[in-house]
């Protein structure tokens, strides 16, 4: 993010003396520039000039010469007698230093005790060398102002470096903090993606104009600011010799379509940096290098394009902009050797042949070939204009996230190429001694920007204020557009011709410049408006259903958990054969970890990881279920993508349902470790196979639906295959024959193997329920009848069959339930008896019956036919038997 230091700032516009770093956050975010956090200075506490009264100079046991200094740093904080401090004939302070390179009677800055410099360095008087250093005389690097650590501050010397010849250094005890440029807050504020042109203290000063109406003077416009007096260097053909050459231009855009650049020679290689420049860069964030790189980065702060420099003794022309060709690679100012793609735009030079050697990442980042180092004087600086979308994706594919690349990948202004260009010319002249070529190269193919046609009320439309189109126009035209009336349209309503200034390549419809207005006007001035809700509006009955399954999972006992639909090889850590239908996945164009490129096709793939990771982590009793939609891409066809030039045609949108996968809700559940803790009541309980069908059941039971538990006819992964049961809706007759209900769940044990692999406890069971039927039945069912209570009294009867053991008890309690009519209020599984008086093969199902009218008490005869009744129907639909 960008930093806003307040002195920088006020270069282009007028900022109130006084104005704090929080007030300025405070007219930003007014339109829409959100304070990130204010830096707070770099230097803090006491810093004031002193004047060197004395030095004794002695050397050391170690070999090292130190200086003991006295130091008038004003009468506030000389030492006043008495204090007990080393004594001395002039009011001063005792200080040891050990450079060298200032005498007595010169000017320098001191920290005193309870300063704080950069890196938390505090200040504090202390003994050394034999003597009390009461403060520190400090260096540039100490100050973080600079690089130079050889040798203090001497003001006059320094003052003489920044163009003030002739100022006198202040009197000691002036602070020091305003006179070099420190202690001041810094700004750094959150730029959205649209906005680019904030990331420069041009664009930065622009907004705060439209926040306060303070006057603003665009560095970018040479007349207005009078930085070129003589205006920006021509083009001709005389300039340094480039070619664009781009044959894989991307969804049709060229990589670069505006290339200027400029030729300094005889620069001073050793020529520093003006210690103001090395300020403002140390405030914005970045560290002061050389003259050269020093000059290319300020400009980039300041207008907002990058530049590059080249030495130009290291290239042979001509340069020339081109992708990237198969195998190539490129040496970084990193060191790195990175492998460049087809698609990376690239700067080259004719070392080996026209245009055979990359320099430059175009837009992100430079290479070590022409890299200027201690020993350049000539110089190319390259000032361009390239696509965004090749500069974003070229940055992340190499991740290499640089100031350069933030800024082209949001679109520079095409205009400031040869500004920038001629700016950065300028001061390396007037500070590196430099000659620049008085001819510019500019190859120049950007157009200008198209005018928009709106409706003057577009933002009425869509904020409500009757802003009128004079208000519209004149905001408009504060941010730099072309706003002119363009008649009306066919219903009478005036049509406004805009054209969006250059540094604006976001504005590209009616909605962004109502946006636009509606920032500038101030969202503030938008009512609020509470919407009615239509009636008949609410949850639908799917939703209601959907959380009282929710309610009720959770009143059970169990905990619900969120994941991510994501999975990798999770289908095959569970076992699920080659040619299941959950295989088949739908993986994802840009997943977000290489490891999980698939949506899941059951609840469960996602779920079990979730279990995993506690029981991992030392929580091994767990209950947990997840209630999500699961993807079955069987059957889809994939649709082509509309473009976004118009609105699609109902054919288009038909064929782009068409292409999206089934997602059906699924519920899945995990339980494993213990359901009950041992304790002084009594022995702790596991969670088991029967647990894991109750969830089941306590689902269809919440949705009014009724389902049947059996054996699974074939092994089903995950699930231990003897301990598995496989639930459907209820059978429905056709004719004489029963029709069996559709499978809803499959809920039992995990598979030993799948336990280990997943490590998750021993007998973990897991639950996967297809809730689309069930939603079904119930929508089918219609609303619950609720019965009346009967005040009548129960009878109970108890009925134990006899039945082969392949039957399931869900059958035999179905046969039950049936004949014993609307009678029967409960029918409830008891006991289950295998023994050698039954036969071989052969189970005892026992089964308790509460029957009750509702009109009457039941008589022992009534009670006696349900019973014959019940033995006479398993007899004939199981082969049951009455257990004597």
């Amino acid at each position: 993010m960008p930093y806003i230091p307040l002195e920088w700032l006020r270069e282009h516009v007028d900022v109130p003396s006084g104005t704090t770093a929080e007030q300025l956050a405070a007219d930003l975010v007014r339109v829409g520039l959100e304070e990130e956090r204010i830096v707070p200075p770099a230097v803090t506490g006491p810093l004031v000039v002193g004047r060197v009264l004395t030095l004794e100079s002695k050397e050391q046991s170690n070999g090292k010469v130190i200086n003991y200094c006295r130091v008038d740093v004003g009468p506030e904080h000389n030492d006043a007698p008495g204090t007990g401090k080393e004594p001395s004939d002039l009011p001063s302070r005792g200080i040891v230093c050990g450079a060298h390179n200032f005498g007595v009677g010169d000017s320098v800055v001191v920290s005193l005790p309870g300063a704080v410099l950069p890196g938390d360095f505090a200040i504090s008087a202390r003994k050394t060398y034999g003597h009390i250093s009461d403060g520190m005389i400090c260096s540039a690097r100490e100050l973080g102002i600079g690089e130079d650590h050889d040798g203090i501050i001497v003001l006059d010397q320094w003052l003489a470096e920044q163009g003030r010849d002739g100022e006198e250094p202040p009197a000691p005890g002036t602070d020091a903090l305003p006179l070099l440029g420190l202690g001041q807050e810094v700004l750094e504020i959150n730029v959205t993606p649209d906005r680019g042109y904030c990331f420069s203290m041009r664009g930065v000063a622009r907004e705060y104009s439209h926040a306060t109406g303070a006057a603003f003077t665009d560095p970018a416009d040479g007349a207005n600011a009078g930085l070129y007096p003589q205006g920006v260097a021509p083009a001709g053909p005389e300039g340094f010799p480039v070619v664009i050459e781009d044959e894989a231009p991307i969804h049709g855009r060229p990589g670069c379509d505006r290339y200027v650049a400029r030729v300094v020679r005889g620069i001073d290689p050793a020529a520093p940096s003006p210690a103001w420049m090395q300020e403002r860069l140390t405030a914005a964030g970045m560290r002061p290098i050389s003259l050269a790189v020093d000059v290319t980065n300020y400009v980039m702060l300041d207008l907002g394009q990058p530049l590059h420099a080249f030495d130009l003794a290291k290239l042979t022309a001509p340069v020339v902009v081109r992708r990237a060709r198969p195998g190539e690679s490129l040496t970084f100012l990193d060191e790195a050797t990175r492998d460049l793609d087809p698609e990376d735009l690239v700067i080259t030079d004719s070392t080996g042949g026209r245009g055979a050697r990359p320099l430059v990442l175009a837009g992100v980042f430079g290479g070590a070939a022409a890299e200027v180092d201690e020993t350049t004087t000539d110089l190319l600086i390259e000032a361009a204009h390239f696509d965004p979308v090749s500069v974003a994706r070229s940055a992340r594919r190499h991740r290499l996230p640089t100031e350069s690349s933030k800024r082209n990948e949001r679109g520079v202004d095409p205009a400031l190429p040869p500004v920038a260009a001629q700016r950065a010319v300028d001061l390396l002249v007037e500070y590196g001694g430099g000659t620049a070529e008085p001819t510019a190269t500019d190859l120049d193919r950007t157009a200008p920007p198209e005018p928009l046609l709106i409706r003057a009320d577009a933002a009425q439309r869509l904020t409500g204020v009757a802003y009128g189109t004079p208000r519209v126009t004149e905001l408009l035209e504060m941010i730099g557009c072309t706003v002119r009336p363009a008649g009306t349209d066919e219903e009478g309503r005036e049509l406004l011709a805009v054209t969006p200034p250059t540094w604006r390549p976001d504005l590209v419809g009616a909605a962004h410049l109502a946006e636009e207005v509606a920032r500038l006007d101030g969202y503030d001035s938008i009512p609020v408006i509470i919407p009615t809700a239509p009636a008949g509006s609410g949850l639908t009955a799917r939703q209601r259903a959907c959380r009282e399954v929710v309610r009720a999972l959770a009143g059970a006992g169990l905990t619900q958990v969120l994941t991510y639909p994501f999975i990798g090889d999770i289908h095959d850590r569970l076992e699920i054969p080659e040619g299941d239908p959950r295989r088949r996945a739908a993986a994802l164009a840009n997943p977000l970890a290489e490891d999980a490129p698939l949506l899941r096709t059951s609840v469960l793939d996602s779920l079990v990881e979730a279990a995993r990771r506690n029981a991992s982590r030392g929580l091994p009793d767990l209950a947990i279920y997840e209630l999500g939609a699961v993807t079955r891409p069987a059957g889809t066809v994939p649709a082509p993508i509309p473009g976004v030039e118009h609105r699609p045609s109902p054919e288009q949108i038909e064929a782009l349902e068409a292409g999206i996968p089934a997602q059906p809700t699924h519920i899945a559940a995990v339980l494993a470790g213990q359901a009950q803790a041992a304790g002084v009541l009594g022995a702790g309980r596991p969670w088991d196979w029967a647990d894991a069908v109750e969830v089941v059941r306590t689902v269809a039971r919440t949705l009014g639906v009724g389902v049947e538990a059996g054996a699974p006819v074939e092994p089903v992964a995950p699930w231990h295959p003897g301990r598995t049961a496989e639930l459907r809706l209820p059978a429905t007759r056709r004719g004489k024959e029963l029709q069996a209900g559709p499978v809803v769940a499959h809920a039992g044990e995990l598979h030993p193997r799948v336990v280990r692999t997943l490590g998750l406890p021993a007998r973990t069971c897991a639950v996967e329920i297809d809730l689309e039927p069930l939603l079904a039945a119930a929508e089918a069912a219609g609303a619950l009848q609720v019965a009346p209570v009967s005040t009548f009294p129960a009878a109970k009867e108890d009925i134990a069959l006899v039945v082969e053991e392949p039957v399931p008890a869900a059958a035999v309690e179905a046969v039950v339930r049936q004949a014993a009519g609307d009678l029967a209020e409960e029918v409830r599984l008891f006991d289950v008896f295998r023994g050698p008086q039954l036969g071989e093969g052969r189970k005892s199902l026992a089964f308790s019956l509460v029957l009750r009218a509702a009109d009457r008490t039941l008589t022992a005869e009534e009670t006696a036919a349900v019973r014959k009744r019940v033995v006479k129907r398993a007899a004939k639909a199981l082969g049951a038997e009455l257990r004597s």
